[in-house]
């Protein structure tokens, strides 16, 4: 069976998320991406961590990046006794999963995973770093598959002809539902605000969208109200890195904003993504907050006065009402009966 990043974008190939091959990992270098196509290549598991928490790979890719370093911790411990090997494994999983506050949920989902696979390895007398990079590989054609199911589901409340507005890199359903829209000869133009201060939408939404043929115009992030009012837009959609039982959708910052003034429109706010058992309501969820210098420059470049101080939330809430579906691979929610997505199926979350 062919891989299921097969026909997709550049940055969306496994080996172009994170790849672990002899002993290292190389990882996009989302942060300068598509200015630079540069990698940033990882000696140790610690430094794939830090790569995650210094957002050198962003949206879905850190869950690549923790199952490849959990490769990569397997080949460092690859002579050590069985006990030693299962210490340091059991480390590198809480180092690799707690590289980020908000998605340790899922990344705990992802490193034990990793962890099992290593030990059956082991005592199978398999060369345990490659077993979890094969794992990791399944897993990565498990979830393309299923989130190109939920594209499905998302493009069917497309209009065939018109205007889509995005929040954020929304990872694999940006190049999975602009797929699927393309087999179905839908025409849309897509409309990415730019999601400061890494510029995920500029940089990275866009040159999907761009890569895969499409109309693509990038906005700053204080124009999504007045280009809905004057573009024609039809369908605000953004992924979640958490959705919350009680209905609650945390992304990117500037979601809710967008999605306040999608409400007073009356644009329809499709979230994809599947909710998470581990987080039943939304004051589970810890909002990181990074660097406030990083908002007081663009690109690198300063544009405020030194001495000014800067705020930097990476994420937001975004409540129930404002929200008109969750679109996962297992069909369409209300946000309010988010839990019947588990109904009959004891399987995790759905990350897009």
């Amino acid at each position: 069976m062919a891989r299921a990043d097969k026909n997709l974008a550049f940055m969306l190939q496994y080996e172009n998320v994170a790849w672990y091959e002899g002993g290292k990992v190389r990882i996009l270098d989302r942060r300068i991406y598509p200015v630079k196509v540069e990698f940033v290549t990882c000696n140790r598991h610690e430094e794939v961590a830090q790569a995650i928490a210094d957002m050198v790979t962003q949206s879905a890719g850190p869950y690549a990046a923790a199952g490849m370093g959990m490769a990569q911790a397997a080949f460092e411990a690859k002579e050590f006794g069985s006990e030693q090997f299962q210490a340091h494994m059991k480390t590198a999983a809480h180092t690799l999963s707690h590289a980020r506050p908000t998605t340790v949920a899922r990344m705990q989902t992802i490193t034990a995973g990793c962890l099992d696979v290593a030990l059956n390895a082991r005592e199978a007398g398999i060369p345990a770093d490659l077993a979890i990079r094969e794992h990791v590989v399944h897993n990565l054609d498990t979830r393309y598959r299923k989130i190109g199911q939920a594209a499905e589901y998302l493009v069917d409340l497309f209009p065939k002809k018109g205007t889509i507005m995005t929040q954020c890199f929304g990872e694999t359903i940006v190049g999975q539902m602009l797929r699927v829209a393309r087999e179905r000869g839908y025409d849309l133009k897509i409309i990415c605000p730019e999601t400061r201060p890494y510029f995920q939408g500029a940089r990275l939404t866009a040159s999907v969208a761009k890569d895969m043929g499409y109309d693509v115009t990038v906005i700053t992030d204080n124009m999504p109200a007045y280009t809905m009012q004057t573009k024609n837009v039809d369908v605000f959609t953004s992924a979640a890195d958490v959705i919350c039982m009680d209905g609650w959708v945390v992304n990117k910052v500037g979601t809710l904003q967008i999605a306040i003034a999608a409400k007073y429109f009356g644009i329809p706010y499709f979230v994809s993504g599947g909710p998470d058992r581990q987080h039943s309501i939304i004051d589970t969820v810890t909002i990181e907050e990074r660097d406030p210098e990083l908002c007081l420059e663009a690109m690198g470049v300063r544009t405020a006065m030194q001495g000014v101080g800067g705020y930097y939330p990476s994420f937001d809430a975004t409540p129930p009402h404002l929200v008109s579906s969750v679109v996962t691979d297992r069909g369409i929610f209300s946000p309010y009966d988010v839990a019947r997505y588990f109904k009959g199926s004891d399987s995790g979350s759905l990350v897009v």
